[in-house]
């Protein structure tokens, strides 16, 4: 296993010959230019990665409406394919850097997002296409959701620690923000014929509205842009000379604390990504009976962006006051956030809809906050090779949100007409991680403050 920055046994066209960002000399001199150079390419790939992996969320309201037959319940087992295919992904992502490095990762896991978004374009233009296809192509989907855990790890080994809260809340909350874009963008240009040599239009039908769709649109938008940074991304990068096999990666699993990042993340990540996955089918089960329901696409985005936004905005701070205290926080918001929700879910009229609205935002405003500290705990905890795995790992389950949670709310809301008996468990689950983080982060005389 190769830790120390030394010439590796690999083209220099692709490993870097040294790299000591915590030295301050090398850093000014050599390293900040590139990790933000790294950065930011990777980081405009992350955030095509995020609309991808959420572009089923955005099209699964419109197939109704456009002669798919399928229920509720196939709906939001739809819905989580990319979430289960994520997180399967991210395992094998968590790996993957130090195999094969950064430049190689990046630009061939970005051009792996042309299936999805190819697949989807063609299969909306037939309302007969087999539900099996529709679940192969939602896990084609996950593609964008594995590329957080090779994206971010490698982040991590490219800036000094006292910069890492800063470098991972910009990448992740931007990257986030594909989500929002995706969610924002897809009601807007399905409307008309951009790309309407590509396919033909859909006939959507509500009530007794009808108008023309392009859905094709929702996934053809991305593909100009996958290509262009997937070759970006081949062209400039480079990877840094930190190396080790899986094996050798292991050892990260021997560490309690690998696995107390983990349930802290599920909590953070995981409730972003969830929501995010669930958010425009829970507001069309919950409001969408009503004359006067509100479209779930044209408020569903503004979870993901309030989200995102935290992330970055919480990044600076975790630097400056430590990822433990902003962790507590956030997982005291999102218990708040998770009960409070539940005195709107079985509403009389849309009246209640803002108050609805207000408690799912403050849910997502809260899990951004959470998913900047922890990935602050992390480099803090563990030194910079195991932290890399580490952060892999934790977003590699926290992924499989989406799938849990729109599994979950599906079944709830199947069984007993509301989503309450999902939120009450979600916060006991909060309950849980605050007590965790608290003891072993947080407190007076805690094991490892951070």
């Amino acid at each position: 296993m190769q830790e120390n920055p030394a010439a590796p046994a690999r083209t220099s066209r692709t490993w870097l010959d040294t790299w000591t960002p915590e030295d301050p000399v090398f850093w000014e001199a050599t390293g900040k230019k590139v990790a933000w150079r790294t950065l930011t390419v990777t980081t405009a790939s992350l955030v095509l990665a995020f609309a991808t992996w959420f572009m089923v969320s955005a099209l699964v309201v419109r197939l109704p409406g456009i002669g798919f037959q399928l229920s509720t319940t196939q709906l939001f087992w739809l819905a989580a394919m990319p979430g289960l295919a994520a997180g399967t992904l991210r395992i094998v992502h968590t790996f993957l850097v130090p195999m094969y490095g950064t430049r190689h990762v990046v630009s061939i896991s970005t051009l792996l997002l042309l299936v999805p978004c190819v697949g989807w374009a063609i299969a909306v233009q037939d309302n007969t296409t087999p539900y099996f296809v529709l679940m192969i192509l939602g896990l084609a989907a996950g593609f964008g959701g594995g590329n957080f855990s090779s994206f971010m790890p490698s982040t991590s080994l490219f800036f000094p620690k006292r910069m890492q809260g800063t470098a991972l809340g910009v990448q992740a909350g931007i990257g986030n923000l594909g989500v929002s874009l995706t969610q924002f963008v897809t009601p807007w240009i399905i409307g008309f014929a951009l790309f309407g040599a590509l396919g033909a239009s859909q006939t959507f039908t509500k009530g007794e509205t009808t108008k023309q769709l392009w859905l094709q649109n929702a996934s053809y938008w991305p593909i100009p842009l996958i290509v262009i940074f997937g070759i970006v991304g081949w062209l400039i990068l480079r990877s840094v000379p930190v190396r080790a096999n899986v094996r050798e990666q292991m050892d990260i699993f021997k560490d309690k604390h690998t696995w107390f990042m983990t349930s802290l993340y599920i909590m953070t990540f995981g409730s972003f990504s969830g929501f995010a996955a669930s958010f425009p089918l829970l507001i069309k089960e919950v409001y969408g009976g009503f004359p006067d329901a509100p479209d779930p696409l044209t408020y569903a985005f503004l979870g993901p962006l309030i989200g995102s936004l935290a992330r970055v905005a919480a990044g600076p701070i975790a630097d400056k006051v430590g990822g433990g205290i902003l962790t507590l926080i956030s997982g005291l918001g999102l218990l708040v956030g998770a009960v409070a929700v539940t005195f709107y879910t079985n509403p009389e009229s849309t009246a209640q809809f803002p108050l609805f609205l207000t408690f799912m935002l403050m849910l997502f405003f809260f899990s951004g906050v959470g998913n900047a500290s922890t990935f602050r705990q992390m480099p803090i905890c563990f030194p910079p090779r195991q932290a890399s795995g580490v952060i892999g790992w934790t977003a590699a389950v926290a992924a499989y949100g989406p799938f849990f949670f729109s599994v979950l709310l599906g079944v709830a809301i199947a069984r007993s007409g509301s989503p309450n008996t999902f939120f009450y468990g979600a916060a006991v689950f909060y309950a849980v991680n605050i007590a965790l983080n608290w003891w072993y982060y947080t407190r007076k005389g805690a094991e490892k403050p951070c």
